[in-house]
């Protein structure tokens, strides 16, 4: 897909190779605990498709909706199957490059050296996230053999059980609660994809034009590359203050990209802060232990799992992650209460009707620009 003459941009077998030799084990389980984890976690998803569909009412009673598959994954099925996404995703930009590169004296050998240092890079990334992520509704990686997709093309739901498993050991609290807890989060992503037809295109085609952005000078970005590590390292007194708070992420994009970027994270807000809502909401009637699973996961989120951790996140913009659930929480909780939930629902008509970032801060402007000044008895729609 990537290739010139054998030549891969990135050698994403060394990535999954790379990942899977520095990932860190999981906690120490029986093969029986491991068994019966795995078949819980399976119950959980299924019975949260009934509690998130009643709650969220974006589903209309007797709506088919296309199924997607629920893969209870270890740490290394989650590195393979965010692989596969980042492949497809990246598929675009990397033969963009891949053209670029062909007329280039010793182009191949670079592009050979340069492959597998991406593929080692990409890798030590994902071995650190693989074990922090609790679950992910994977968008845009194709189907295979190994892992599997819905009938209508992509999407399946990852729950990646040594991680929960370790949370609610560190947490100390009741591991079936937070079982269901975590499953009625990753269930409200499934349902935003499959009641909101035209979601996934709309984000591949954001996600594309920022890939479309990007600098293809190579010196240009290594150039942009120093000068955001020089930011971080302290090595430019004449900096300015506007670049320290922002990601290495941040960083190295252009003006084009930032724009991009301003409206993706809006949509993930949303999505993640609905998501956040929606697992608050169910929980009391159906997870006895919510507020205080709760309590404890805000204060693990807040805190990070250590210096290193900490600062790994601030470079690699995750910190913005954790915003998004707080901000998008927010946003989602002042207009349900404004509008109630059908009013709150407007919100899937149609890209136009996504919430801008600045309507996230601000949920009024949003309502008032959805349902018009005169919007306050929207709830009883």
């Amino acid at each position: 897909m990537t290739s010139i003459g054998g030549v891969e941009m990135v050698d994403w077998n060394l990535a999954v190779a790379t990942a899977t030799r520095l990932v860190r084990p999981g906690p120490e389980v029986s093969r029986d605990e491991a068994r019966a984890v795995v078949a819980e976690l399976r119950r959980h998803a299924k019975t949260s498709e009934r509690h998130v569909r009643d709650f969220t009412r974006m589903l209309p009673d007797g709506a088919e909706v296309h199924n997607t598959p629920v893969l209870v994954v270890d740490r290394v099925g989650w590195v393979k199957a965010n692989v596969a996404g980042f492949r497809e995703l990246l598929g675009p930009l990397l033969g963009k490059m891949q053209e670029r590169r062909e007329g280039t004296p010793g182009g191949s050998v670079l592009g050979a050296f340069g492959g597998k240092v991406t593929g080692v890079e990409l890798g030590m990334l994902l071995s650190f996230l693989a074990s922090r992520v609790l679950g992910q509704y994977e968008t845009f990686a194709p189907a295979g053999l190994d892992l599997p997709g819905s009938a209508a093309g992509g999407g399946r739901l990852l729950l990646v059980a040594p991680n929960i498993v370790h949370v609610e050991r560190e947490l100390e609290v009741d591991p079936h609660d937070f079982r269901l807890w975590v499953c009625l989060h990753e269930e409200t992503h499934r349902t935003q994809f499959t009641a909101v037809p035209w979601l996934r295109a709309h984000l591949e085609g954001e996600i594309q034009t920022f890939l479309g952005a990007t600098e293809m000078d190579p010196m240009t970005v290594l150039e942009r590359l120093r000068e955001a590590a020089q930011s971080f390292a302290g090595a430019r007194p004449d900096a300015e203050g506007g670049d320290e708070g922002r990601s290495l992420v941040e960083l190295v994009q252009t003006p084009e990209q930032r724009e991009v970027l301003g409206r993706l994270t809006a949509v993930m807000s949303l999505l993640e802060g609905h998501a956040d809502f929606v697992m608050d909401g169910v929980g009391p009637d159906v997870v006895p232990s919510v507020a205080e699973i709760r309590e404890k996961f805000q204060q693990r989120r807040a805190s990070g799992a250590g210096r290193l951790d900490a600062t790994l996140r601030k470079l690699l913009g995750l910190d913005a992650k954790l915003r998004q659930y707080r901000d998008g929480e927010r946003f989602v909780r002042a207009v349900v209460g404004q509008v109630g939930m059908d009013g709150f629902n407007r919100v899937w008509t149609s890209p136009n009707t996504l919430p801008t970032k600045a309507e996230i801060a601000k949920p009024a402007d949003w309502v008032a620009r959805v349902h018009g000044k005169g919007s306050e008895d929207g709830g009883a729609e």
